[in-house]
């Protein structure tokens, strides 16, 4: 009984951390497409535009193997563009710029909630599958040992001041 619990129990986490992991995607891209869309706006000064351009477009094409780096360098050139604080102000005052740093600052605050759920669910599992019992029955089956997703998700802190537009 104890070892179907247990099977259970971990086929339920591997069940978990996919979701997770889609949830985490999703979230990224999202971000991604934020950020190119505000590059390719208009609103920001042209060399911001490039590096944020640059930034997200590397992060949305990057192999699974990169993806850690290129969405971490997204989250540098977030923080680097809107480095001043009436940066935000700037991008708000132009046509429908409130509209885009709303979303943008949802999108920059969802992503290390996911990245936090995921890693959580990653945690749980390797400890289930660091017991003895689950080792020598092999009770994981051919699953792939979970891996954390570990990147600056570092919002740029005029996004997620209090006064900053969340919609």
């Amino acid at each position: 009984m104890y070892l179907s619990w247990t099977a259970g129990r971990l086929d339920r986490l591997h069940a978990r951390i996919d979701a997770a992991r889609a949830a985490l995607d999703a979230q990224l891209l999202r971000r991604a497409s934020v950020a190119q869309e505000l590059a390719t706006s208009g609103v920001l000064d042209p060399a911001a535009s490039i590096v944020l351009y640059e930034a997200a477009h590397a992060a949305r094409q990057a192999e699974p193997d990169q993806r850690e780096v290129a969405e971490s360098e997204l989250s540098q050139a977030l923080r680097a563009v809107f480095a001043e604080p009436d940066a935000v102000a700037e991008v708000q005052a132009a046509p429908g710029g409130t509209d885009i740093v709303g979303e943008l600052t949802r999108a920059v605050r969802r992503v290390p909630m996911a990245r936090r759920f995921h890693n959580d669910a990653v945690r749980a599992a390797r400890a289930l599958r660091r017991h003895r019992l689950v080792r020598w029955l092999r009770l994981a089956g051919h699953a792939p040992f979970p891996l954390a997703f570990e990147m600056d998700d570092e919002p740029p802190a005029v996004l997620t001041a209090d006064g900053a537009t969340a919609g």
